[in-house]
């Protein structure tokens, strides 16, 4: 029954959702924080998939979400329900979403005109376009929520790393606050299209400032989010992270 019920959710929130985010879109109705009607519609999104799905959202750490100034919110990712409560909760924010999702009927378009940045794996230039493009927008005030290990997980031990997210934080000289979402693959797990009722937990951990780091150093920004990340799933839940924390 949830599992349809989400379905519904998911499909006529899209269908209203989506024409009133690229309309105010094209009418201009945008700051350099996202754009109030976007971030109505993205977190109305969010929530309404969460209600229909009886997934209830506790944060931990709220004082730790910016309040106003540029971020980069780092998660792990083990379900698009990961998405879902981060989008349900953060106040002005947008996503670096693989480039595929674009391609998705009316979804794709509608987070696009949302705010949402879209990233090829496979085209560096357009990558690296696409990066400084969204440091430019954390400069002016807006957050943003990347998930490092790059794609959903079996379980929740921490894998390594890409470095992408941690130049973007260094370019747009943004605190890094690294997040840890449970409970999201109870809900639903990869590779499962069966919805579950549940709670999901989302930790917003102490912000880490990036002003002292530079290229040549940020691998070191990167063992730092990934230890707090790994440390804080192993003090609430038990969960141990053994991969290493950078990508070779």
């Amino acid at each position: 029954m949830r599992t349809l019920l989400a379905a519904a959710a998911l499909w006529f929130a899209t269908i209203f959702l989506a024409p009133i985010a690229v309309m105010a879109s094209l009418l201009g109705l945008r700051d350099h924080r996202g754009g109030a009607v976007q971030q109505w519609c993205m977190r109305t999104w969010a929530r309404s998939l969460c209600v229909a799905s009886g997934v209830t959202v506790v944060v931990h750490g709220r004082e730790h979400a910016s309040g106003g100034t540029g971020t980069v919110y780092a998660s792990n990712h083990v379900s698009w329900y990961d998405i879902f409560a981060i989008a349900s909760v953060l106040p002005r924010y947008t996503f670096v979403a693989k480039a595929e999702l674009r391609n998705i009927p009316i979804f794709g378009w509608g987070a696009e005109g949302a705010g949402v940045v879209f990233l090829s794996r496979e085209n560096r230039k357009s990558a690296f376009e696409a990066y400084q493009t969204v440091a430019r927008k954390i400069g002016d005030g807006l957050s943003v929520v990347v998930c490092p290990e790059g794609t959903r997980g079996e379980s929740y031990g921490l894998r390594p790393f890409k470095k992408g997210p941690f130049v973007l934080a260094i370019a747009a000289g943004a605190p890094v606050v690294p997040v840890v979402v449970h409970g999201a693959r109870e809900v639903m797990a990869k590779g499962s299209f069966r919805v579950r009722p549940g709670t999901v937990h989302v930790h917003l951990l102490e912000p880490v400032a990036t002003t002292s780091y530079d290229y040549e150093h940020r691998h070191e920004l990167m063992h730092i989010v990934w230890t707090r990340m790994a440390d804080a799933l192993e003090e609430h839940y038990g969960v141990q992270s053994v991969e290493a924390p950078v990508e070779v």
